[in-house]
């Protein structure tokens, strides 16, 4: 596993749980791309509710239960390993929102490791 320490970029995806690519579900093609680039790690947070760009609310209310609730994946990596991925991520995404932010990282190892 390679260090991360110091300011880095966030890199937040919010789509739809209903969201395709191909034949899978968008969420899970992200997560295996950003793997397979080699970023640091990634996330993936499903919503209780929220609206996008058409304003339909999504919730997981029992009376209004939604079969498209928000998902949200962050990335947090260098810069230069963020931007290189981006042009793909347009190439995937039919919609959705990105947005990225300067973070600054104080620790990042796996279970056990000492830093």
């Amino acid at each position: 596993m390679r260090g991360l320490e110091g300011e880095q970029t966030l890199m937040r995806i919010f789509i739809g749980e209903s969201d395709r690519c191909g034949n899978r579900s968008l969420a899970d093609a992200l997560v295996e791309l950003f793997r397979s680039e080699g970023l640091a790690g990634s996330t993936v947070l499903k919503g209780a509710a929220g609206f996008g760009a058409q304003s339909i609310l999504h919730t997981d209310k029992i009376l209004r239960l939604s079969s498209d609730l928000p998902v949200i994946i962050e990335v947090v990596d260098e810069t230069d390993k963020i931007d290189e991925v981006l042009p793909k991520l347009d190439d995937m995404l039919e919609g959705g929102l990105v947005t990225l932010e300067k973070v600054h990282v104080r620790r990042y190892s796996g279970k056990g490791e000492v830093h």
